[in-house]
């Protein structure tokens, strides 16, 4: 019956479908993911310094977190995930 019901909708993850998406769904989600990645590496990497700072009498610039941390995990994420979501377009519009 499950394997029915995955023929039926999809492949998913997490409940997340990851089939028939248009070519601006997969720009966005890329996008947004890249986006999610930066500011949640970079809240990490404050706080870490912050904790450096406090603790071990250190003085380190914060705005390195930005483009030590941020900026690259951002870049990673992006280059990750474009031609993943690229691919999936590309298998809709192959299986339609």
């Amino acid at each position: 019956m499950a394997e029915m019901a995955q023929k039926r909708h999809g492949r998913r993850v997490f409940g997340f479908p990851l089939e028939g998406f248009s070519l601006f769904q997969s720009l966005l989600l890329t996008l947004a993911s890249a986006f999610l990645t930066f500011f949640a590496a970079t809240c990490v990497a404050i706080f870490v310094l912050l904790a450096w700072n406090v603790f071990f009498g250190h003085r380190v610039d914060y705005t390195d977190t930005y483009r030590y941390v941020g900026l690259p995990a951002g870049v990673v994420v992006l280059v990750v995930a474009l031609p993943f979501f690229l691919v999936l377009w590309v298998r809709a519009k192959v299986n339609k």
